[in-house]
């Protein structure tokens, strides 16, 4: 059975929050297109949030899993 693709606004959001978890620079962001560099922007942000909040590694792929 074919596995369904993600959506690339997931897929941009996905990679900039785990970028963001990591505690890696905004600046490191590769797309140029302005949704996808919205929506891994937003990604990277919320990682941050959750980094600074204490979430361990566990959790923040259970929460990319959930969304």
């Amino acid at each position: 059975m074919k596995r369904q693709k993600r959506k690339p606004s997931e897929k941009a959001f996905a990679k900039g929050y785990v970028v963001g978890f990591e505690g890696r620079s905004r600046s490191l962001c590769p797309h140029e297109t302005q949704q996808a560099r919205y929506d891994w922007l937003n990604g990277w942000r919320e990682g941050r949030n959750d980094q600074w909040n204490g979430f361990n590694r566990m959790a923040s792929v259970q929460k990319l899993s959930n969304r």
